[in-house]
């Protein structure tokens, strides 16, 4: 809808056009029919201007509509009865009458006021005759059915428009819900997710804190200073891994990715179990050459930590060889080979790990496999699909910081070798 400075123009231009066209182009019959033409264009601009513009934008005053009404209506009729041209005048009450009714029985009432203003004028000012009432007729007839045809029409795009609007509004509020309940959402599962990440590492390394303290209790209380003073040395070296736990946890959240804290960690827990268990441990990485994703990153890290846990406890190997691959869009391979005792893998075990690891990585979408012939050693092989693009540029994992005694008693093992 036009705003009150659109009327204004439009009003004012062809409010002037009319007045020109009418004295050089289609002039009255003598000057006088000139002049009441001319004053008839003068009175309808000064209803507009003076009642009519008031009432272009809500609020209205309700004497407004019926006052311009009035003014247009007399203004039209006496500009017809001086002039035929002056029924041009209605191009511009028409529209006026419907956006200042703003309904459509007042735009039909207005518009038929209009036109009976238009046909009488016409009719008296051109003398009572079958000529002058059938002219008068028909160019009331024609322009209300006209102005009402537009009116409706224009009414029902204007209705439409409002009704987009309130729909729009609508569509609006529940798409802020839907976001609401979205982050509500984002929420709970970055709390679950934060809950399994901690009972992953701080809670296992805690437990093992406990059975050491314990230990060292027991020792203690027997006289075995020296094997005493040792477990509270173990204890200290895993409480500082729990505090280190802790602090990758945190870091594990931020919004700025550090790439290089997979590749600590990994070399962080083989080291570990280097220190504590009686296999040597080589480790190759050059075949790392992109990043891991944050979820790909913990599922390699609990299934290597669960596989060396596994052969410290139970293979008897002299040698383990832990490969890590990264391809450049985030697939990843996880290999621990190892020379150990093996063991029959068409047997069904005892314990939990190989059920445990095959269950995470299923949930990642990736695929395990264990192959081993008893005498021969064994090796467990982790495969994950590439990244999806969401899940680049997050945060990376925890680095696990259970040492290999701590792995083997704070933490469930399988029973039987990988």
């Amino acid at each position: 809808m036009l705003t009150k400075r659109g009327w204004d123009a439009i009003v004012s231009i062809v409010s002037a056009v009319i007045a020109i066209a009418l004295v050089f182009l289609f002039p009255p019959a003598n000057a006088a029919r000139t002049a009441i033409a001319l004053a008839a264009i003068g009175l309808f601009v000064l209803g507009y201007a003076l009642i009519g513009r008031g009432a272009i934008e809500p609020p209205r005053a309700a004497w407004r509509y019926p006052a311009f009404l009035s003014v247009a209506a007399v203004a039209a009729g006496i500009g017809a009865g001086a002039a035929p041209f002056m029924a041009m005048l209605q191009t511009l009450a028409y529209p006026l009458v419907w956006v200042i009714g703003d309904s459509r029985r007042r735009g039909i009432g207005g518009s038929a006021v209009i036109a009976g203003s238009v046909f009488v004028g016409a009719s008296f000012g051109y003398g009572l005759n079958l000529d002058s009432l059938l002219a008068g007729a028909t160019t009331a007839v024609f322009s209300l059915s006209f102005a009402i045809a537009i009116g409706l029409w224009i009414a029902r795009i204007a209705e439409y428009g409002e009704e987009r609007e309130r729909l729009l509004a609508e569509l609006t509020a529940a798409q802020t819900q839907v976001e609401a309940l979205s982050r509500e959402r984002g929420a709970s599962a970055e709390r679950e997710r934060l809950a399994r990440d901690i009972h992953d590492t701080l809670a296992q390394t805690l437990a093992g804190l406990v059975i050491f303290a314990e230990r060292a209790g027991r020792q203690s209380r027997d006289g075995q200073t020296d094997a005493a003073a040792t477990t509270i040395a173990t204890v200290e070296r895993v409480a500082r891994d729990a505090l280190a736990e802790a602090r990758a946890l945190v870091a594990r959240t931020a919004a700025v990715p550090r790439e290089p804290a997979f590749g600590a960690a990994v070399e962080r827990l083989i080291d570990r179990f280097r220190e504590h268990g009686a296999a040597r441990i080589a480790l190759d990485t050059a075949g790392v050459r992109g990043d891991l994703d944050r979820e790909a990153q913990v599922v390699l890290l609990r299934c290597l930590q669960e596989a060396l846990s596994n052969v410290t406890k139970h293979a008897g190997a002299a040698k383990v060889t832990v490969r890590v691959e990264v391809a450049a869009d985030g697939a990843a391979v996880l290999e621990v080979r190892d020379d150990g005792r093996g063991f029959d893998v068409s047997r069904p075990g005892s314990g939990f790990g190989l059920d445990g690891m095959r269950e995470r990585v299923a949930l990642a979408g990736g695929a395990f496999d264990v192959a081993s012939v008893p005498g021969e050693g064994a090796t467990l092989t982790v495969r994950l699909p590439a990244a999806s693009g969401d899940a680049q540029g997050e945060a990376v994992p925890a680095a696990p910081a259970t040492t290999g005694d701590a792995a083997a008693d704070a933490m469930p093992t399988m029973g039987e070798h990988p």
